[in-house]
C-alpha cells in the first residue's frame, strides 16, 4: 500500500489532532504553524489539511509541495484561503461544508423567534422588575423567509423553517432549474431577481459564500426593497452585505432588525454601531461552536481521507475559480 504524506497546518497542541492517530500507520505526518515545520516532508506531500486559518502559510506550503493532490480546509468558507497559488494548483480542494449547517440553521430559527416574539423586550422588562404586557407579537407560521445562497446551510434553514409553517424562498447563482423541484422551497430566484424575492420576505437569511460576485450583494437597493418589518440574518460572510447600508437601514428604523454572526472586520471593533443598536442581535462568529464542532470537523476530514485512500470521489469539492 502506498505511503501517504500529510501536512497539517495547526498548533500541535490542538487536542483534536490526537484523532490523526487513526490514519494508517505508514502515513507520514508533519504538523506546525511555520513554514519550517513542513520543509522536510513537503516535496513528497500528498495531502494538506488546513486546520488553522492562515492564508499566507497555506500559500507557502502549497508552493513547496509540488506533488500535493488534495487540500482540505476545516471551514466551510474558503475565501480567506484562496491564494493564486492554491487556485492554480492541480490539487483538489475540499471544505467543511455541511459539518456546521445544523447549528447555524438553529441560530437562524432562534433569531426569527427572538424578533418575532420580542425576546429583547421580555428580558429587559424582567431585568427591570416590570410587569409589561404588550400586543404585536408575530405568529411565525405563514411568514416568509428568503435565503440568499441556497446551499447546504440554506437547506438546513429551510427544513427547520418548514417545520414552523413558514413559506420558503431561495436564491441560487443559477436560479430556478427547469427539471428540479425542491419540496422545501416554494420558489427559486436567480441573482438578477433578488429584489423581487426580497420584497416578499419577512426574514432574509444570507448564507452565500464571499466571491467577487456576492461582495456587497445586499446593499442600498436591497434594503430599500425590504419591508419595514423585515429582519436580516447573516450566517454566511460579512462582506456579502454592504455594512454601511445596513447600519443606515437599522439606525433609521427602515427595517425591524438584524441578527449577525459575521462581520466585515472580526473581532468587531470597540465602538462599532452594531454594539449600540437595540435592534441588532450580535453573535461573535460562534453560532456553530457546539460542544463537538471541532471533533466533528476532524471526523469529516478522516472520513474524506478514507475516500481519498480508496480512490472514491471526495466530498465537498470546491470550484476554486468560483470560490465555493
Amino acid at each position: 500500500m502506498d505511503r501517504d504524506t500529510v501536512l497539517v497546518l495547526a498548533n500541535p497542541a490542538e487536542p483534536q489532532l490526537r484523532k490523526l492517530e487513526q490514519l494508517p500507520k505508514e502515513t507520514s505526518i508533519a504538523v506546525g504553524l511555520t513554514p519550517e515545520a513542513f520543509e522536510r516532508l513537503a516535496p513528497d506531500a500528498d495531502v494538506i489539511f488546513s486546520w488553522a486559518f492562515s492564508r499566507e502559510l497555506l500559500r507557502h506550503v502549497v508552493t513547496i509541495s509540488p506533488r500535493v493532490r488534495w487540500v482540505h480546509a476545516r471551514s466551510a468558507g474558503v475565501d480567506n484561503l484562496l491564494s493564486p497559488e492554491l487556485v492554480s494548483s492541480p490539487a483538489t480542494l475540499t471544505n467543511g461544508s455541511g459539518v456546521f449547517s445544523g447549528s447555524l440553521a438553529e441560530f437562524v430559527i432562534g433569531a426569527i423567534l427572538y424578533f418575532g416574539k420580542d425576546f429583547r423586550r421580555l428580558v429587559r422588562s424582567q431585568m427591570a422588575g416590570v410587569w409589561d404586557p404588550f400586543e404585536g407579537v408575530v405568529e411565525i407560521s405563514g411568514q416568509t423567509v428568503g435565503i440568499v445562497g441556497y446551499g447546504d446551510i440554506g437547506r438546513a434553514v429551510a427544513t427547520r423553517a418548514r417545520a414552523l409553517g413558514m413559506r420558503v424562498l431561495g436564491m441560487t447563482r443559477r436560479g430556478p432549474l427547469l427539471y428540479h423541484i425542491d419540496p422545501l422551497v416554494d420558489q427559486v430566484f436567480g441573482p438578477d431577481e433578488r429584489i423581487r424575492m426580497i420584497e416578499q420576505c419577512d426574514y432574509l437569511v444570507v448564507a452565500a459564500p464571499l466571491t467577487p460576485q456576492t461582495r456587497a450583494m445586499i446593499g442600498e437597493a436591497e434594503f430599500a426593497a425590504m419591508k419595514s418589518t423585515a429582519v436580516v440574518i447573516n450566517v454566511g460572510r460579512g462582506p456579502v452585505i454592504h455594512e454601511a447600508a445596513m447600519v443606515r437601514a437599522l439606525s433609521e428604523r427602515r427595517i425591524k432588525g438584524a441578527a449577525l454572526d459575521v462581520f466585515d472586520q472580526e473581532p468587531l471593533p470597540q465602538g462599532h454601531p452594531f454594539y449600540l443598536l437595540d435592534n441588532v442581535l450580535l453573535s461573535p462568529h460562534c453560532t456553530d461552536h457546539t460542544a463537538t464542532w471541532l471533533d466533528d470537523a476532524m471526523d469529516f476530514f478522516l472520513a474524506n481521507y478514507e475516500r481519498f485512500r480508496s480512490g472514491q470521489p471526495l466530498l465537498n469539492v470546491v470550484d476554486k475559480t468560483q470560490g465555493y
